[in-house]
């Protein structure tokens, strides 16, 4: 586990908040099938400049990415988004997302984020296609996890018939235990459904990304 990205990067950054870690124990360590970390359970021994010692447990999660991803047909410039549905362990329901992953041991966001929109949904974009909404990582629940999200947009201008073909795709990692349908819903139908925090927010710093645009 401790020669792994995520681990490094985790400690960079503490040391980099001017923290001392005197110790770090390996409680649990959950691998892809690939052998690449996934999530790992850490007691540390930790303190500040002023000797004062953090809570002693974090789960080392990694950052991910999220892109709000746009369809625009071509002849009526009506809007679309492009969202995922899969069932969440942790609740147990449904719920209708961004295209998102985790960075695991790539360095490169972006690269992640072109690569998770083609593998939850089949849409294959470019490099340049991908605008990042967020300068520094906006963390998710720092009491806990180091985990750490970059946002992004992209939008496709496309033949309306292209568009509906990515109606109730069935897409996924089926050796991740990823089942994933894609959803096509215009942006009132969309907006009641998004119940996790990280899709809401994507899609609030677009609307903001684009009012700064307007002026």
């Amino acid at each position: 586990m401790k020669d792994s990205i995520k681990y490094q990067h985790w400690l960079k950054r503490l040391e980099s908040e001017g923290l001392t870690v005197r110790s770090v124990e390996e409680l649990q360590t959950i691998r892809s099938p690939r052998g690449n970390v996934l999530f790992s359970m850490l007691r540390i021994d930790a303190v500040d400049a002023d000797g004062v010692a953090l809570l002693p447990i974090a789960v080392l999660r990694g950052h991910f990415v999220s892109v709000l991803t746009w369809f625009v047909d071509s002849a009526s410039g009506e809007r679309f988004m492009l969202l995922v549905k899969q069932r969440r362990v942790a609740t147990g329901g449904w719920f209708y997302e961004h295209p998102a992953g985790m960075c695991d041991e790539d360095t490169d966001p972006i690269a992640v984020a072109v690569k998770e929109v083609k593998e939850e949904t089949g849409l294959e974009i470019g490099p340049g296609d991908v605008v990042r909404l967020n300068d520094g990582l906006l963390y998710s629940s720092p009491g806990l996890l180091d985990e750490g999200g970059y946002f992004f947009f992209c939008e496709v201008k496309t033949d309306r018939n292209v568009i509906d073909g990515f109606r109730n795709r069935q897409t996924g990692a089926a050796d991740e235990s990823e089942f994933i349908h894609t959803v096509v819903l215009t942006e009132a139908e969309a907006l009641p459904l998004l119940h996790s925090t990280s899709s809401l927010l994507n899609y609030y710093l677009y609307k903001e990304y684009q009012s700064r645009r307007l002026f």
